[in-house]
């Protein structure tokens, strides 16, 4: 795992279609064993049987050396806010007890959480918006495996899934939307009660229970049953456009009409990031949410996107902590996340 501390996560580096708002795509698909029961009767006994059979399947599809296999059960708690940071495997996770695992392919570009909700969760991400072109390599992954796997498929129902609102195609797609403008502008709520109408959830950063932080959000669909892949998929693609022209239009009117007051928010970000002594992760990422706003306006030249987003991954609390090689308590992280801030933005 500290391998990955050299690189960029796959969904941070700031390209792909819309990605001055749309942070990054995501597919997740929820599938279930025959002849296991669901996670909340298993047994540790089926919880090992099912790790055991996803993992020699995976070995088959696509080779040993291709996966760091975690075992959550024995990796330090840091270790798995790590992970979770890097969006490759969810807090769920993370939270429940018991032998759970998770295979991450090596350059992070999708990863099988085995024993979360459901048996094994195939999810991948990318930058920018293309829930389409995910959508065809998490596919390829769930053909593969299910020629080893024994599915639990109802012919009316489809796949069975723990969970009433995964059953069906236990489908889940979600873009990250970053929507400082609109949040500005006090819109935003406008665009959650429209999200409302047509079965489109809003979460946080970190998915489902997570609030959103940094001008963040994560949108994705409520149901699956009754609806295809290719449907969910659309229904996303033909609303966030929408979210897109609101967003794009706000940030006209700030330009226009409340110029001054944004010069005032990227420069104040700037120069706080820059001088803070101290400083939490989620002021960092109000700061951040500045910055990247300036970037893609125009405003701030000499910092990337893929500058910021690297900011913003190093500066949370388990990604600070590895990079310093030992466990910091929250006054001392505050500290140590300014100064990191201090010396890379001095640099740029």
């Amino acid at each position: 795992m500290d391998a990955m501390l050299s690189r960029l996560s796959r969904w941070l580096r700031g390209d792909g279609m819309e990605s001055d708002i749309v942070v990054s795509s995501r597919i997740r698909l929820a599938r279930n064993l025959a002849g296991y029961p669901f996670m909340t009767r298993a047994t540790e006994s089926d919880r090992r049987g099912i790790r055991d059979i996803v993992f020699r399947s995976a070995e088959e599809c696509f080779g040993k050396s291709r996966f760091y296999f975690v075992e959550l059960e024995s990796v330090l708690p840091l270790d798995r806010q790590y992970l979770l940071e890097r969006q490759l495997i969810s807090r769920e996770l993370i939270e429940s007890s018991g032998i759970r695992a998770a295979l991450i392919e090596k350059e992070e570009a999708f990863c099988i959480m085995i024993n979360e909700e459901d048996h094994l969760r195939i999810h991948a991400t990318s930058s920018g918006f293309e829930p389409e072109k995910i959508w065809e390599l998490v596919n390829e992954i769930d053909d593969k495996l299910s020629e080893y796997l024994p599915y639990s498929f109802h012919h009316e129902l489809g796949y069975l899934s723990a969970c009433p609102t995964n059953v069906g195609t236990g489908l889940r797609v979600s873009v990250m939307l970053h929507l400082p403008a609109l949040a500005a502008t006090k819109e935003i709520d406008k665009v959650f009660r429209s999200l409302q109408k047509v079965n489109l959830a809003i979460r946080g950063l970190y998915g489902e229970n997570s609030q959103p932080v940094g001008d963040l959000y994560q949108i994705s669909n409520q149901i699956t049953l009754g609806k295809t892949e290719l449907e969910l998929i659309a229904t996303l693609q033909n609303f966030v456009p929408q979210i897109l022209s609101y967003e794009r239009q706000s940030r006209d009117f700030l330009l226009k009409e409340q110029r001054e007051v944004l010069l005032d928010r990227c420069s104040r970000a700037v120069g706080l990031l820059k001088t803070a002594r101290t400083i939490g992760s989620v002021e960092t990422l109000h700061h951040l949410s500045s910055l990247r706003l300036g970037i893609n306006m125009g405003i701030i030249t000499d910092i990337s996107i893929k500058d910021v987003n690297r900011l913003f991954l190093n500066s949370q609390p388990a990604h600070l902590q590895k990079m310093l090689g030992k466990e910091l308590n929250q006054n001392e992280r505050d500290i140590n996340r300014a100064k990191y801030l201090r010396e890379n933005l001095g640099t740029i």
